[in-house]
């Protein structure tokens, strides 16, 4: 009993000293100047888009490239760059690729406007089937071979 107590408390100190090294690999800063700088980091890396990950965001991602982005990210934010320069710097250097929200721009207006293309489209198709159903005859007319054939077939013939 002792001796397994004794393991745990031993255990303990190496069990956070690993929790301290994962949270420092993953890159988050330990101290900020204000609270502004605080928020103004947090806000940003959950707003850009980590380039090797793609679906991840530079916070939550592990890969080198995004634990580099968030040292920059904060190394501009204690330097007291504002939010849209931090911004600017990074699609600059990794490409608008890096924003979740793109700009409306010439090359990303297809981007925007695919929603709304799409529901165009979707209403249209709908359109055309509502229209095609009531042009359909309520109740198909047979001919004189259809209905003795369909007769046949529910005698049992």
């Amino acid at each position: 009993m002792k001796r397994s107590l004794f393991l745990s408390l031993l255990g303990l100190p190496l069990w956070l000293a690993a929790g301290l090294a994962m949270a420092l690999a993953i890159g988050q800063p330990i101290e900020f100047e204000s609270e502004a700088q605080k928020r103004q980091y947090d806000t940003l890396v959950r707003e850009l888009r980590c380039t090797v990950c793609q679906s991840e965001t530079i916070h939550e991602s592990n890969a080198e490239l995004a634990a580099d982005m968030r040292r920059r990210v904060y190394d501009m934010t204690l330097a007291g760059h504002d939010a849209d320069a931090i911004v600017d710097f990074m699609v600059q250097r990794y490409g608008d690729y890096v924003r979740y929200r793109p700009p409306l721009q010439a090359n990303t207006a297809l981007l925007w406007a695919s929603p709304f293309l799409l529901l165009l489209i979707g209403g249209v198709a709908w359109w055309r089937m509502i229209v095609g159903r009531k042009r359909m005859p309520q109740r198909p007319e047979f001919t004189q071979q259809e209905r003795e054939t369909l007769q046949r077939l529910r005698s049992g013939d």
